[in-house]
């Protein structure tokens, strides 16, 4: 490819209700030694003070638009329609770029427009000192299907922010599904990958997702959240399934429906019935229940699915606040006395 001179980057940011975190996520942006950007907010009918925080850093090189609302997909839609951008950075209204982000991920593909820049990222809860940078296995070049492969059956992540894309490949791609909510990035780059010829890890550019937000939508159980997520799923597996059709990347995807049913149980049963399903003709996985020490101990007793409902009883009410959660409190005791004795 020829070599771009300054190329432009449009950081997207849809928003609902984010008045908390969004000057913050806002100033990232603005903060990025890469001057060549455009920043476009998407205000989703938010009910808060979102809209009007927003159009307070509006600017020439930061645009608000107000719609109706549609949900997080019909946000990152419109924000990439009115973009002009050679290079596509999504950015969750309360997470965070490290200001040097971008520019080094554009000088990593500079020469590489077929391929998708990621980059090192960590939680955080109130302030991103708290970030702790840990090497995962993703953290390598790495060609889409064995980026898939590796993130499913590890159940790893990269956050939308750390992705940045050359349009093109966004173009591929196609916009995102606006049927979706709960996990929608799952299928989403799960497309963008597949659209690429591989991803380029950038060493030292970092991104920080802010965790323990309650009106977070990754946070979300309802019913309808989880049909969004089984819909992700089977539309994301479905991808890589498109791509490569063999043993690991069934077994990969096996193991994706069969992780959700662990993690839905004992709720929409209806679901955790399809999932089965998809389990069984993908040929089956081994991923087994994971949880606690206390988990584990009642797994062992009584089964996983009972350990689970234990489980959503003492998240629910709290050990001491029920028989149940006083047992429960009781065998903990016994066990920690037994491994300390």
């Amino acid at each position: 490819m020829a070599k771009l001179t300054n190329p432009l980057v449009s950081i997207l940011i849809p928003c609902y209700n984010s008045e908390q975190n969004l000057s913050e996520t806002i100033k990232s942006a603005l903060a990025q030694t890469w001057k060549n950007i455009e920043i476009i907010i998407v205000d989703d009918g938010s009910t808060d003070n979102s809209l009007a925080l927003a159009k307070s850093f509006e600017s020439s090189i930061v645009k608000v638009i107000s719609q109706e609302n549609q949900g997080q997909s019909a946000s990152e839609n419109k924000a990439f329609a009115e973009s002009q951008g050679d290079f596509i950075e999504y950015l969750d209204a309360d997470d965070l770029l490290a200001p040097d982000k971008i520019e080094r991920q554009i000088k990593l593909l500079e020469n590489s427009d077929s391929f998708v820049a990621s980059c090192e990222w960590s939680r955080f809860y109130k302030s991103p000192k708290e970030a702790m940078f840990i090497s995962q296995p993703l953290w390598k070049d790495l060609d889409p299907v064995d980026w898939l492969v590796c993130a499913w059956e590890g159940h790893y992540m990269m956050h939308g922010a750390t992705w940045l894309i050359p349009r093109k490949i966004v173009e591929k791609a196609g916009g995102w599904d606006e049927r979706l909510s709960l996990i929608n990035d799952f299928e989403y780059f799960s497309r963008v990958l597949l659209a690429s010829e591989g991803v380029k890890f950038c060493s030292g550019a970092r991104t920080y997702y802010r965790s323990g937000n309650t009106s977070s939508l990754s946070g979300s159980k309802s019913t309808k959240a989880r049909q969004s997520q089984f819909l992700s799923l089977s539309l994301g597996t479905s991808n890589l399934l498109a791509k490569e059709n063999s043993l690991r990347t069934r077994h990969v995807c096996a193991t994706v429906f069969q992780r959700f049913i662990y993690e839905v149980y004992p709720d929409v049963p209806e679901l955790s019935k399809q999932a089965a399903a998809k389990v069984k003709e993908l040929g089956g996985s081994n991923l087994k229940p994971t949880g606690g020490l206390m988990f584990q101990f009642l797994s062992k007793l009584v089964g996983w699915q009972q350990a689970k409902k234990m489980q959503k009883l003492s998240y629910q009410y709290g050990y001491q606040k029920t028989a149940v959660g006083w047992k429960l409190s009781k065998l903990q005791e016994k066990i920690i006395y037994v491994m300390n004795n």
